[in-house]
């Protein structure tokens, strides 16, 4: 069960939008996939969860995690493997590891945070909280974005990942990240 959760290796670049609910990751892993002609990935978590709100009018629970990892990490070993480059991944598991720690007092799942903690990228581009937050059926902290961007900010310093903050419009983020990764894909060359 436990390689459900690991990485499959691939020789491509990957890079994790990562940060609080409503700073633009989805929007941005778009451009950058259309930028780099490849795939992007997905939040799995947002497809299960609104299903699970359609279908029972319930919101997130701790037994829900696990599933939405797995799928994840499934997403994104089967979009690894028709990648070019660079491979886009909308979240990863440690987000999964954060959200979990925030929302249920600390807590998270041994098996969640091993792999949140092994799971490897080569750059996380972390979202500024300065884009107006969006409504929808699973967004719920309008007055915690602070407090819950230190947390996605702190875990990245925690776990020692390379990450980039991206500020601004949505024109500064996407050029900002293009710069980034295409100093790390000269590098790989």
């Amino acid at each position: 069960m436990e390689k459900k959760f690991a990485q499959k290796p691939g020789d491509i670049l990957k890079v994790v939008l990562f940060g609080p609910e409503s700073t633009g990751k989805t929007t941005l892993s778009q451009q950058l996939a259309r930028h780099y002609n490849t795939v992007w990935v997905p939040e799995y978590a947002r497809q299960y969860l609104q299903d699970k709100w359609n279908n029972e009018r319930k919101t997130c629970e701790p037994k829900d995690l696990l599933p939405i990892a797995r799928g994840q990490i499934k997403l994104e070993n089967e979009l690894t493997q028709k990648a070019t480059d660079v491979l886009i991944c909308d979240t990863d598991l440690l987000e999964t590891k954060v959200y979990s720690e925030a929302y249920y007092v600390g807590s998270c799942d041994p098996l969640l945070e091993k792999y949140a903690i092994e799971n490897t990228y080569d750059l996380y581009f972390l979202t500024y909280i300065d884009v107006p937050w969006e409504k929808d059926d699973l967004r719920d902290k309008p007055d915690e974005r602070q407090k819950m961007f230190k947390y996605f900010e702190n875990a990245l310093i925690t776990y020692n990942r390379p990450y980039v903050l991206l500020k601004g419009d949505k024109k500064s983020r996407l050029h900002t990240a293009i710069r980034h990764i295409d100093k790390l894909l000269k590098e790989n060359d």
